[in-house]
């Protein structure tokens, strides 16, 4: 089986149907999505829409559940409550109750999938040594899926904890060792890369596979300024920061 996990789309719809157009060319025989299908970006419904439609497996991020109203949305600050504010009053009735379906955590065939991480799977960062450890102590798939970081990583837990950041075209072999993988964000992507973020997993062959997109961001930034919001979540998607 072949497997697209994506994560962190953040209503950016280019980003995403750039990527949609290489899983579809590729042959791909599932989607899996890791959260935070809108936020930030400007096309709320549509994305979620498409993940709907697309996705076998997808789970609620944080930003997700804040325009739900599961989490207040003082939790955010600055653009991030802005964004959060704006995409609430906007969101259509289908988009929200598909989202209202979510839940931050999920499994699939050999997999463990979470937005946060297993010890806190709305909120916690596996970015440190110590939070990959958790990670690996509170699972045991051979593969744990994480996103919210907007940052692609590749770990494993062999004798010792091995890996680090996952640029495009990293490839790892599966089996052997426990795998911890962070597809990075299709929608923001924060590790100095723009190109929408995501990760190739071919069980046939064993290998996973970090792959990166182009798409318009110009396209984005434009509709993010014409709905009002903040310039900085406009101008951060043509630096990947």
């Amino acid at each position: 089986m072949k497997v697209a996990v994506l994560s962190d789309v953040h209503a950016n719809l280019h980003a995403l149907e750039a990527v949609l157009a290489e899983v579809d060319a590729d042959g791909f025989d599932a989607i899996w999505c890791l959260g935070d299908l809108v936020g930030y970006g400007p096309r709320p419904n549509e994305c979620a829409a498409l993940l709907e439609e697309r996705a076998s497996v997808c789970l609620a991020g944080n930003h997700d559940l804040v325009v739900l109203g599961k989490i207040p949305i003082a939790t955010f600050v600055g653009e991030a409550a802005a964004a959060a504010a704006w995409t609430r009053r906007v969101l259509d009735d289908d988009p929200r109750s598909f989202l209202a379906s979510l839940e931050p955590q999920g499994t699939a065939p050999a997999a463990e999938l979470f937005h946060g991480s297993p010890r806190d799977a709305v909120w916690d960062y596996v970015l440190s040594e110590e939070a990959a450890l958790a990670a690996f102590a509170l699972t045991s798939a051979p593969l744990v899926l994480v996103g919210h970081s907007h940052v692609a990583l590749e770990l494993s837990n062999g004798r010792q904890l091995r890996g680090g950041q996952a640029p495009a075209g990293t490839r790892v072999e599966l089996g052997g060792v426990r795998r911890l993988l962070n597809p990075g964000s299709v929608g923001q992507p924060r590790d100095g890369d723009a190109r929408a973020a995501w990760l190739e997993i071919d069980n046939a062959s064993g290998w996973a596979t970090f792959r990166r997109t182009e798409y318009p961001v110009e396209l984005t930034q434009a509709e993010m300024r014409e709905a009002g919001l903040p310039e900085a979540l406009a101008a951060r998607l043509a630096h990947g920061v």
